[in-house]
């Protein structure tokens, strides 16, 4: 009872500073409410940060119209190939390189060589080889999930325990035994730590690359209103993307909750 009262109290919290911000967004843009002490001209503030009522009822424009169905299940898309692409090709070659030390050594450059690379600058190069559809965005987006899962499953395979591991071996476990029940239970904290973070670069992926060329996504409507100003609509299209985006991380944290159950929880092991 005490705890879901707890987190009942958690929400409410939540909701307070989210309604905090766009009373004081509202408060801050709409002229005549303050004295323009932070613009000379009252209504510059609204241009330059919108207004959250119209904002808002240009989201809700969007979804009743059904004009945003179309982009946005065309961003969706890029995110969800992009990030389950990403997060496959991460897991396959951190287990391969963490188990395999020689690969490791000899890729280990060109790795960190490609980490380094500014992703954004590879979008254009896909293009010109994917075509301006929705592959090229699907690229761009794997370049981004891939090496935060890479990292994350390498450095989660090689910190098994050394003990568990030799106890494994000294109970006969196979080379498949062992991936299967030391190694992949190791990994799988490191790999939904680097989920969340996925998650948001997946989205990045697929709005860079329809802002460089597209004719369809959420992107592309946030593109469009840049060009005419609209800064109204440039916000409702961030504010979407951010929800969906908050939707998949909450989907990653149940899949998590799922496939972790094994896991102890933060002082468990401290209480037993």
């Amino acid at each position: 009872m005490r705890n879901s009262d707890s987190k009942l109290g958690l929400r409410l919290w939540q909701l307070g500073v989210l309604a905090g911000l766009f009373v004081a967004w509202h408060v801050l843009t709409v002229p005549g409410i303050l004295p323009p002490f932070y613009f000379g001209d009252p209504n510059k503030a609204a241009f330059f940060f919108g207004e959250p009522l119209k904002v808002l009822g240009r989201i809700w424009n969007w979804f009743a119209g059904g004009d945003i169905y179309r982009h946005l299940w065309v961003t969706l898309m890029e995110t969800m190939l992009a990030f389950f692409t990403g997060t496959v090709l991460g897991l396959l070659v951190g287990i391969w390189l963490a188990l395999a030390p020689t690969a490791a050594a000899i890729l280990d450059p060109y790795i960190k060589a490609l980490n380094a690379m500014p992703r954004v600058i590879l979008a254009p190069i896909f293009m010109v080889w994917f075509g301006l559809g929705m592959l090229s965005k699907v690229a761009l987006g794997v370049t981004l999930v891939f090496f935060i899962v890479f990292f994350n499953v390498f450095q989660g395979v090689r910190e098994v325990s050394p003990v568990v591991l030799a106890n494994a071996r000294m109970l006969g476990a196979s080379k498949r035994q062992l991936l299967r029940h030391v190694y992949l239970p190791s990994a799988m904290s490191w790999v939904f730590a680097s989920l969340h973070n996925s998650v948001g670069l997946a989205f990045v992926g697929a709005v860079v690359g329809e802002y460089l060329g597209s004719s369809e996504g959420v992107g592309y409507l946030i593109l469009q209103a840049e060009g005419v100003f609209d800064i109204n609509t440039v916000f409702a299209g961030i504010m979407v993307l951010t929800a969906f985006a908050l939707a998949l991380d909450w989907v990653v944290t149940l899949v998590e909750k799922r496939l972790m159950v094994w896991q102890p929880r933060s002082g468990e092991t401290e209480r037993i």
